[in-house]
């Protein structure tokens, strides 16, 4: 049977890019980014920051719902789908509560050092206020972490420290959790 990945972690930490590269090891695939679900909104687009407001919790619902909703058509129609979503500490990704029942479901952290998933953001974000903003996440999503990840496992998650991972490694490491 054809798996359904949800991959999450902090921001900056390769969950587009690992999702997209492993998306293509599959003969019918689909890779659906929250974020590009979040921000089809255009008129009234709450971004994450530290005060979690309600406009924000009901953005991050519904844009989840949606791939909840997406990745079971596709599933049933034969695809191997990948979500990427950035870890949540405010719900602890329990929207995803729908899939998670499903034996095909496999939830994996992506979890490379914090300095790592910094260090990607400069080199994708270059420095200035959008760098700034995306380390404050990270700064955020990894103090929720350090507190949780130890017990995630228990919960049927896969914590992969992908701190010294190319994006070719990590995938093959992804790859075999498919199986």
């Amino acid at each position: 049977m054809t798996p359904i990945f949800l991959i999450v972690g902090a921001p900056a930490s390769g969950k587009s890019t690992a999702s997209r590269a492993l998306a293509a090891c599959f003969p019918k695939s689909i890779a659906i980014g929250v974020d590009d679900l979040r921000t089809m909104v255009v008129a009234g687009l709450v971004h994450p920051s530290a005060e979690w407001s309600h406009e924000l919790t009901e953005q991050l619902r519904l844009a989840r719902q949606s791939a909840t909703t997406m990745a079971l058509r596709y599933h049933a129609a034969g695809y191997t789908v990948i979500i990427d979503d950035f870890w949540d500490p405010q719900t602890q990704m329990s929207e995803y509560s729908e899939l998670f029942v499903h034996s095909t479901v496999r939830r994996v952290l992506l979890y490379p050092s914090q300095q790592k998933a910094h260090d990607q953001n400069l080199q994708r974000s270059g420095p200035g206020p959008l760098q700034a903003y995306l380390d404050e996440g990270i700064k955020i999503v990894y103090a929720d972490l350090r507190n949780v990840v130890s017990g995630l496992a228990h919960q049927g998650w896969h914590v992969l420290d992908t701190t010294t991972d190319t994006v070719a490694e990590t995938v093959a490491r992804l790859y075999t959790i498919a199986v």
